[in-house]
């Protein structure tokens, strides 16, 4: 069953919002869209390939999504399908756990973003929190540390551009390019706080990207406006084009994450060689200095968690932690 223009109008009518209907190809301004009325209700086929349009419905395992008439809500634990951790030489001696992005606490995206008069840049802000949503449902922060430093050149990112934070909180620093093999070049994969797409490398219709501004996005022929993720810096969206409400140098609304451990120094020398996940709400993370391998694995039941430190010689030491619920 394809999606019809007329589904596309009860759409309108349920409120998904402009950002919604212009990632499935319709645009503000068209007539088609001005009076909706006497439509039937929605099937959930057509809702499932409606989300599929904007490219979360490939992570529907791990990923729950509803809307309102103000924002589209995205639920998940915060914990991708991809290894992680593998590849940083920089390592706070943070850890990736599941987080609960659900309910009060889940992700708002606008499903009716404004272009700023004036944006907000990431060079000078927006060290604090995530900037953007990748559509596995896993953040996107800065490409600038809280230093102001580049994640990415510092060594402090993964192999898939993310690492953990204080609150032992995964999140990306860069743009998660391969999500383009996985929802396609012609879906976003990743939303600004703004509510402005993020697309791959290329443009939807697999075009080649040209003219980007300060802001890693441009606007298209017929007035819309969306990002691109690269290669180079800023990588993802380099601020908000769109307007936000920004307090404490960090975008609200957004999910809060809580520390449950001491934050904790760079382990120097210290490079991240393997993570693995041995069993369900279990983790092992392997990292060598000088050639020796030390080991952290950890797990949890409920909210405790439970750390075994193991040094090159296999000595062991056991930590426990209440995570606040």
């Amino acid at each position: 069953m394809s999606i019809t223009r007329r589904d596309f109008l009860r759409l309108s009518a349920y409120g998904f919002g402009t950002t919604f209907l212009a990632a499935c190809g319709f645009r503000p301004g068209d007539p088609a869209l001005l009076n909706p009325t006497d439509l039937p209700a929605l099937s959930p086929t057509v809702i499932s390939q409606a989300l599929t349009e904007l490219g979360f419905e490939a992570f529907a395992d791990t990923v729950k999504i509803y809307q309102d008439e103000q924002y589209l809500y995205v639920e998940s634990n915060g914990m991708p399908a991809h290894q992680m951790m593998v590849g940083i030489t920089s390592w706070q001696q943070q850890v990736p756990v599941p987080q609960s992005y659900a309910g009060s606490n889940a992700w708002k995206i606008p499903l009716h973003p404004v272009i700023a008069e004036n944006p907000v840049s990431a060079k000078t802000s927006l060290y604090r929190g995530a900037i953007a949503l990748a559509v596995n449902g896993i953040p996107i922060f800065n490409a600038l540390n809280n230093r102001g430093d580049d994640a990415l050149l510092y060594g402090e990112l993964d192999e898939w551009g993310g690492h953990a934070g204080r609150a032992d909180d995964y999140h990306y620093h860069v743009a998660p390019l391969h999500l383009s093999e996985i929802v396609g070049m012609d879906k976003p994969i990743a939303y600004a706080l703004d509510g402005f797409p993020i697309y791959g490398l290329t443009e939807p219709d697999g075009s080649a990207v040209t003219a980007l501004d300060e802001f890693n996005g441009h606007f298209t022929a017929d007035g819309g406006y969306h990002y691109h993720g690269t290669h180079t810096y800023p990588y993802i969206n380099g601020g908000m084009r769109g307007v936000v409400t920004v307090n404490g140098d960090q975008i609200e609304p957004q999910p809060r994450t809580q520390p449950f451990r001491d934050s904790l120094q760079p382990l120097q020398g210290a490079t991240i060689t393997g993570f693995e996940t041995p069993a369900d709400n279990s983790y092992a993370l392997e990292y060598q200095i000088n050639g020796q391998k030390y080991y952290v694995n950890y797990g949890f039941n409920g909210n405790v968690y439970t750390f075994e430190f193991v040094d090159a010689a296999g000595n062991k030491t056991t930590e426990t932690y209440t995570k606040p619920g």
